[in-house]
């Protein structure tokens, strides 16, 4: 037997259960990865909590939770190739990642991946960034963001916001970041200019940036998207992630699947160069995964949040 984390129902974290549940095997074209952390990302709790958004990813009652996983390949079924057992790897496989081992097909679709972790990256932080890196990649080309660009990023302390204030900066570009003020500090060691969110935004971010905002990215509701259209950012150079299909003004609704190929390799590449961090603001084991989610839903974490196997 092993570990995987369970829902019968939907709901809040209360509702997940650390089970033991036949041990998987890897079969024909398949691998057989030992989990060793899980990051957890806003979508987990939402596709747990909201029957409307698991369908859409196909996800039914019972499931298994999270989406984003490191650890090491060790079975390979026959045909299955271009991994080996003791391959260190991470990757995504939506509503499947909290367990003790998960069996993946290779080559992947969409939406799962498989990727082998460069050395120099621990697990911890390679399980952080298929989710948040892509989704990152994505919102900040949507907006083809470029040198000497001022741009607004909301929820800039959250998973996928350290992700977009490093990208932006790396693709030099001046980032003001939106954020509860507890984290003002936090953002400028980023290389973000912190703004509080919330009414008056917009003349926060004029004070700040009085020659304009020239693009933005709301990667958290739609008050920034808004707040960029207030100061005139036409809506093509406007992203979101987190708005629906059709967020407001005409602006561009994207995600992680629009990322472009190479850009988790970009990512890994910035951190093995050491022009990027992965700020890990709590680690939690398996059994303790409802206050894992529960930190996770509070919106107020700075950085990422991982579960350790």
């Amino acid at each position: 037997m092993s570990r995987a984390v369970i829902y019968e129902t939907f709901g809040g974290p209360e509702v997940l259960e650390v089970r033991d549940v036949p041990e998987p095997h890897a079969g024909p074209g398949e691998v057989r990865v030992r989990v060793t952390a899980v990051g957890l990302n806003p979508m987990d709790w939402l596709l747990a909590a909201r029957p409307e958004a698991a369908e859409r990813f196909g996800i039914t009652l019972p499931s298994g939770f999270g989406s984003d996983f490191a650890g090491v390949v060790d079975e390979v079924g026959d045909g299955a190739a271009g991994f080996a057992v003791g391959d260190r790897v991470h990757g995504g496989t939506v509503g499947r990642a909290a367990a003790d081992f998960l069996v993946v097909t290779v080559p992947t679709r969409t939406p799962e991946m498989l990727s082998r972790t460069p050395d120099g990256i621990t697990d911890e932080v390679a399980s952080t960034l298929p989710v948040a890196g892509l989704s990152a990649s994505a919102a900040l080309a949507a907006i083809g963001l470029r040198s000497g660009d001022t741009v607004l990023i909301g929820g800039a302390a959250g998973g996928v916001g350290v992700f977009a204030v490093q990208l932006a900066r790396l693709a030099g570009a001046t980032v003001i970041g939106t954020a509860s003020e507890g984290t003002f500090g936090f953002l400028r060691e980023l290389g973000a200019e912190p703004v509080a969110y919330g009414p008056g935004l917009a003349d926060r971010v004029r004070a700040l940036a009085p020659e304009g905002v020239t693009a933005a990215t709301d990667l958290f509701g739609t008050e920034t998207a808004e707040t960029a259209l207030a100061l005139g950012v036409p809506p093509e150079r406007i992203s979101t992630i987190a708005a629906g299909p059709n967020p407001p003004g005409g602006v561009r609704p994207t995600g992680g699947f629009d990322a472009r190929p190479d850009a988790l390799d970009r990512v890994t590449g910035a951190l093995l160069a050491g022009e990027m961090t992965v700020p890990i603001a709590a680690t939690f084991p398996l059994e303790k995964i409802r206050d894992a989610v529960a930190l996770q839903a509070g919106r107020h974490v700075h950085g990422k949040i991982v579960v350790t196997l």
